[in-house]
Parts: C-alpha cells; structure tokens; sequence
C-alpha cells in the first residue's frame, strides 16, 4: 500500500503545470469531450507507466539496496529540482485535427509523457518499490487526479491554480522523498 500511496501523490502533486496536464487543457478546449479526453490520458499513461515501470524494476535487479537507494534519491532530487522550472507546451506539437478526442490524447499524451518527469518519477519508484502493479496504479490515477479538473473544467480553473505554490510543494515533496532515500543509503553502509 506504501508502494501506491507514494507513487500516486508523487506524481499527482508533480503533475501540476506539467507539459502534459496543458496538453490535456488544449485537447479539453479543442474537442470539448471531457470522457473521451480522461479514458485517452488514462490509457496512454497507463502504457507509458508500465513501460518505465518494467524499466525500472529491471534495473533494480542489477543494483545493491544501497545503489539503489542512492540512485533514486539522487533522482529524486534531480525531479526537484526541474519541478521548479515551469513547463511549457509549444502550439506546434499539438495536432489534434486529423483523429478522435481518444486516439488524439492517446497519441499525443503517450508521446508528450516520454522523457517527462512523471515517467522518470515511475521508473525511480518502480526501482524501490514493489509490487510493479501498485507503482504503476498509483502513478496512473495520480495522472488521473491531476488532469480531470483541467479536462472537465478548462481554462476557467486553470487560470485560478498557484502554479508556483503548486511547483514549490511539488519541489520540496521530491527533495523530501530524495533526502529519505539518501538516509536510508547511509544505513546500508
């Protein structure tokens, strides 16, 4: 449950201002689906998550507790420190004309998730904690959590979020996180 609880409000909290959650605000203002929208960002996070999931428990194989502990604190405080640097979303990369709500914010959000934090947050997490199961359920429905208030209510929420509050609590969480793996490092020694 550990497992679950860390990784749904790691990635729920580093979401916020993320390139994919406005990502989610122009696909919600251009197709006004919201379902089809959420079941899409549901679906290609899942397949996203579970990639970097089975990533990341791999590599745990090959790594002591010790290494372990010391790569994904280091990590984490790595994803602390881009927390602080806002996202942006370029109006190029979003081409949601030619397909379905679905299939549009499945193709673009699984692309956009590559390389993003969240993913390198699942794989880190994936690294410490099992089962893989609860890691990539609780860093989907923490994906979920934090998009569908943008899904559903758009630009009229968005605009009244404290982004930078947001970054910073996102920021500290992931240093917090970071430190503790660091601590835990030192034990093992």
């Amino acid at each position: 449950m550990e497992a679950f609880l860390i990784s749904l409000s790691t990635v729920a909290i580093a979401e916020m201002g993320d390139r994919t959650q406005l990502l989610a605000l122009v696909l919600a203002a251009h197709y006004r689906k919201p379902w089809p929208i959420l079941a899409g960002v549901v679906c290609a996070t899942l397949a996203n998550h579970i990639l970097a999931g089975l990533i990341g428990a791999h590599l745990a194989i090959y790594l002591t507790p010790r290494l372990l502990d010391v790569v994904v604190g280091t990590s984490m405080i790595g994803m602390g420190l881009w927390t602080l640097k806002p996202d942006t979303l370029d109006a190029q990369s979003v081409s949601p004309h030619r397909s379905s709500a679905f299939i549009a914010t499945c193709i673009a959000f699984f692309i956009a998730e590559i390389g993003d934090k969240t993913q390198i947050a699942t794989m880190a997490l994936a690294a410490a904690y099992a089962p893989l199961a609860f890691v990539v359920a609780g860093t989907t429905l923490g994906m979920a959590i934090a998009n569908a208030p943008v899904i559903f209510l758009g630009n009229a929420f968005s605009s009244r979020l404290p982004l930078k509050a947001i970054h910073v609590a996102a920021s500290i969480l992931f240093l917090g996180l970071g430190v503790l793996f660091l601590w835990r490092a030192i034990g093992h020694g």
